[in-house]
């Protein structure tokens, strides 16, 4: 059903789509921490997005190292979807329950900043997404690099059937 060759590219668009987000969130955080005065929401999004960066490279080789690299790629999805989910609910916070041109950084525009709150959700939802992917490519492996046994199909005493077996 879940085969590695389906695996494969499914891995690869949701981690470029994991990855393009964050860049994505980095960039405008960047522009939120050079325009002005930021909080301290601002600050943990640009850490986050920035580790994320560098964090979310090994999970382009992991369909090709799924032996090597899929564990410790997984404990990075399971981790950091706990931290982009914090992330989103800190910019819901500052962006839709306060008048949000107000909020940090004051005086940059709404429709940037609730860029930067959908950018941050997608990212979450590609990680918590290509975490179910990443276990469904390890099992479809470990279920195809395993050596089938076939079953015995022995005669009376449960030895090989090459010759005729005598009943009495």
């Amino acid at each position: 059903m879940f085969s590695s060759t389906v695996a494969r590219p499914l891995q690869l668009v949701i981690r470029f789509m994991q990855w393009a987000s964050a860049v994505i969130v980095m960039g405008i955080t960047s522009y939120f921490i050079h325009r002005g005065p930021r909080g301290q929401h601002i600050i943990y999004q640009e850490v986050i997005s920035t580790m994320s960066v560098v964090f979310f490279l090994p999970a382009f080789v992991s369909p090709f190292l799924p032996k090597a690299l899929s564990k410790f790629v997984l404990g990075i999805d399971v981790i950091f979807s706990y931290l982009w989910l914090t992330a989103f609910v800190f910019a819901a916070q500052d962006y839709n329950w306060r008048p949000c041109l107000f909020n940090a950084p004051p005086g940059v525009s709404c429709s940037k900043k609730r860029a930067n709150e959908a950018f941050i959700f997608l990212t979450f939802i590609f990680t918590f997404f290509a975490i179910f992917v990443e276990i469904g490519a390890l099992w479809a492996y470990r279920r195809e690099s395993t050596p089938v046994r076939e079953k015995n199909t022995g005669g009376a005493h449960g030895g090989p059937a090459d010759a005729p077996v005598a009943t009495v």
